[in-house]
């Protein structure tokens, strides 16, 4: 096989576990036709506690899905990771061990890490002692151990690592992936997964004021409107194969799009005011770094905290960043159907946005309808609209802020 690069990191495989759907197709159906998934939460042990709506991912069957040599030292947030890296490697073609083990590597963004696995093994260290607690619990609480898994479950040896940036982490993974690629390795396995919602994940949760405490799934999330109270935090996320755009050709495999441009930047702690002038250095710069103009940006898929300072912030950062454009662009926020995955969060706006460019089609933004800011923000009903480049924006609690840039695959190889 030549080894002619383009420079250009393509996505070949989609994998995705969320609320709203167990695969892609499913994923896609709920987020074109804007349904809405949130619900009170029915998770054991989280009766009692002021948070009540939260997109849980149901039906799903770890062990299914995963061997049980796996789930026996993994947390559900892993289960999820690996359940979505198997999906995205089928998708790309990529099934199996390759051929050499060192061209792929596997890099995940993480938050929350093992929350529901640690608080099992801390119950037992409290109520029957140390020799109860399983000696998996040093590595299935913490952030790399899907990272870790995807590997060794794949015998995956490239470049592998995680990155803990907030919920932009999701975002800076996938630059971190693309910029792999760049460097001359041919495949990375990227993406994020979180499950937040363990009791104790929960109650850490509860410090955030950002955090939606309405107990009506209709109303509990509802950025950009007057109503705005906060988000509604959820489970899930995805996984993405990225390798060289001359790579998948060669390979005869369709490029579902590129990953052409990023940026990321701080600022603070709940700082959401200061935020307007982070993101919108990150949008200038993954727009340079993709060599796009702000007028060829097509979609936005917004960050959408539902924080009314912090949602006025990301509406003037993209009039600042895009200039008259910003005000005329389409903007959605399809995660207003399923809610906010921690670092999961972005990547699933990464896969709706290649999706939204794959089917000509702007998803809406469920449950938002009195929009009161100076956006085109997308509602009722999806949008068609021919999409050559899209830009998705992430923020964190923390005061992380990230931009990527994605344009549309040549589907000529399908």
């Amino acid at each position: 096989m030549s080894k002619r690069r383009s420079g250009r990191a393509a996505v070949t495989g989609i994998g995705v576990v969320a609320p709203n759907g167990l695969s892609t197709d499913a994923y896609w159906k709920s987020v074109s036709e804007g349904l809405g998934v949130l619900d009170l939460i029915t998770r054991e042990g989280c009766e009692h506690l002021p948070l009540r709506v939260a997109g849980e991912v149901r039906s799903f069957d770890p062990a299914a899905l995963v061997e049980d040599r796996f789930l026996v030292q993994t947390d559900r947030f892993s289960h999820f990771a690996m359940a979505a890296a198997a999906l995205a490697l089928d998708d790309a073609g990529l099934g199996g061990e390759p051929a050499d083990p060192y061209s792929v590597g596997v890099v995940t963004a993480a938050g929350s890490g093992g929350g529901e696995f640690g608080q099992r093994e801390l119950q037992k260290l409290w109520g029957q002692g140390s020799k109860f607690v399983g000696p998996y619990q040093s590595i299935a609480w913490f952030y790399a151990a899907s990272t870790g898994q995807i590997s060794i479950r794949g015998g995956l040896k490239g470049p592998c690592g995680v990155v803990a940036s907030d919920e932009a982490g999701g975002l800076d993974s996938l630059a971190h992936a693309a910029r792999a690629v760049r460097r001359g390795t041919d495949v990375m396995v990227v993406g994020a997964a979180e499950a937040p919602l363990a009791p104790y994940s929960m109650v850490c949760q509860l410090g955030y004021p950002e955090l939606s405490t309405l107990d009506d799934p209709d109303r509990a999330y509802r950025p950009f409107t007057e109503k705005a109270c906060g988000f509604v935090p959820a489970e899930g996320g995805a996984l993405l194969v990225v390798e060289d755009e001359d790579r998948a050709r060669e390979r005869g495999v369709p490029v579902r799009g590129v990953v052409a441009g990023h940026a990321a930047t701080f600022t603070g702690t709940s700082r959401w005011a200061e935020s307007r002038e982070g993101l919108a250095h990150a949008i200038t710069g993954a727009l340079d770094e993709a060599g796009v103009a702000p007028e060829e940006i097509d979609v936005v898929f917004a960050d959408a905290l539902g924080v009314p300072e912090a949602d006025r912030a990301e509406a003037l950062a993209i009039a600042d960043a895009l200039g008259a454009h910003g005000t005329r662009v389409p903007v959605t926020a399809p995660k207003t159907g399923f809610g906010r995955a921690y670092c999961g969060a972005p990547v699933l706006d990464t896969v709706a946005a290649l999706l939204a460019m794959e089917h000509g089609l702007v998803p809406p933004t469920p449950n938002v309808f009195d929009v009161c800011h100076d956006l085109d923000l997308v509602t009722s009903h999806a949008r068609p609209a021919e999409l050559r480049t899209a830009l998705v924006l992430s923020r964190g609690l923390m005061g992380s802020n990230a931009a990527l840039v994605v344009r549309r695959g040549d589907d000529s190889a399908r």
